[in-house]
């Protein structure tokens, strides 16, 4: 927009100043006084001629019958009744005469080496009739050159707003895929981008809500199922002992829901964390040894060993969430791992890059970008934990391009199943 400010201004200032130059240029062009009283300027030429025949003591009888002849407002009158500078009297001598201006309005001056030292004076009458005329034709040719001048620039303005305004009516009536093409000629290039940006976060968020209606409204049905045939079997039992045991089923399924429900919901306002990430600065050799740490209890109880190779790199990047993401990406590999998970870490080129890689079955090459989505999970994966809905590696995708990074999944060449491959930029300022 700042763009648009600039060459509006910009415009409307070099308009105005080429058009009134130019107006301004035509005016005394087209306005000149000797242009406009051409025809009295002959005929006080004419009477000057005249007048040298004439003797000189009989010039002033002979200069009022000419003013009674012909109607006008002449007069014969010595120079010594001027009170004119010399540079102004000289230009009485020219062929045109001198053109003075008083409150009455205009009147000539004339003389010539027969009439000197006297001089013709001459009343000029102006039309101001068509004086105001070409004022108001010269106003509207201003306007009309600032108009043009205006247009070229608010034309392409008009349009872009045009396709702005149709991307959103689209954008409005349910095609969330309507996205503005961005032109290079444009002054509003930040708002058609932000436009974009908008749209593909909302298609973005109504497509994991959809996701999460529907992965909801299917996971739910098996616990409610069991909840119902819990409570119908206890009502129909006489036996205590069986009661009991149908309670406690119904009290583990209501504990399922719960994780369920909680991990749904946390998914669903986990992009409000978005704009709240908080940078700093760690070594990445210690960082990625205090959340093996952490995770050494389950490692241990699947009889797991890890093996850690990373450099000892400063890196940058809101240091809770991406542990958040490394440690999703080793619970993972410990679920489907046989006995060996392979951890590294990096910096090239302004890069972060993570490598997970385990010895499990890995992942069909056909889900390698399903398995980021969320709620997905392959079906002929064994969970050992069983509390698992296909939302660990969705948050992964979501830290990543938090961080202006991404994640991808690959077969790993040195164990064989699934290579996890998570990269964070470490040149963007937030």
């Amino acid at each position: 927009m700042k763009k648009f400010y600039i060459s509006l201004l910009g415009s409307a200032l070099l308009s105005i100043v080429v058009l009134g130059w130019l107006i301004d240029a035509f005016s005394q062009r087209a306005h000149t006084p000797q242009d406009e009283f051409s025809q009295q300027s002959k005929m006080i030429t004419g009477f000057s001629k005249q007048l040298a025949n004439i003797p000189t003591p009989e010039r002033s009888s002979y200069v009022r019958q000419l003013a009674q002849e012909f109607d006008i407002l002449i007069d014969y009158k010595p120079n010594d009744s001027l009170a004119l500078p010399p540079s102004l009297l000289l230009q009485m001598h020219t062929p045109d005469g001198l053109i003075l201006e008083d409150q009455q309005g205009f009147y000539m001056l004339y003389s010539s080496e027969i009439l000197n030292p006297f001089h013709l004076s001459m009343r000029l009458d102006k039309h101001s009739d068509s004086e105001q005329r070409n004022d108001i034709m010269l106003t509207l040719l201003f306007y009309a050159g600032l108009c043009v001048f205006m247009g070229f620039i608010i034309a392409p303005l008009a349009k872009r707003l045009t396709v702005l305004n149709e991307a959103a009516k689209k954008f409005a009536s349910g095609n969330v895929q309507a996205r503005i093409k961005v032109s290079h000629f444009t002054y509003i290039k930040d708002v058609e981008l932000t436009f974009n940006r908008m749209a593909s976060q909302i298609e973005k968020l109504v497509a994991e809500n959809k996701l999460m209606a529907s992965s909801l409204s299917h996971d739910i049905r098996t616990p409610i199922a069991c909840l119902r045939f819990g409570l119908d079997a206890a009502l129909d039992s006489h036996d205590e002992h069986k009661i009991k045991q149908y309670l406690a089923r119904m009290e583990n399924d209501l504990d399922h829901m719960e994780s369920m429900l909680s991990s749904y919901l946390a998914f669903a306002t986990l992009e409000q964390n978005a704009n709240k990430l908080t940078y700093s600065s760690t070594n990445i050799k210690p960082y990625l040894e205090d959340i093996l740490i952490q995770l050494a209890p389950k490692l241990e109880s699947q009889m797991l060993s890890v093996q850690l190779n990373s450099s000892d790199e400063l890196i940058s990047a809101d240091l809770h969430w991406l542990a958040r993401a490394i440690t999703n990406l080793l619970t993972n590999a410990c679920d489907f791992a046989g006995q060996y998970i392979y951890l590294s870490a990096k910096l090239h080129e302004q890069q972060l890059i993570i490598t997970v890689e385990d010895d499990g079955p890995g992942i069909a090459r056909e889900n390698f970008n399903n398995v980021f989505s969320p709620f997905f999970r392959e079906e002929d994966h064994r969970n050992r934990a069983d509390k698992s809905y296909g939302l660990g590696l969705a948050i992964v995708a979501k830290v990543a391009d938090w961080h202006h990074g991404s994640v991808k999944v690959t077969k790993s060449n040195q164990l064989g199943g699934a290579c996890f491959t998570l990269t964070i930029a470490q040149h963007y300022n937030p």
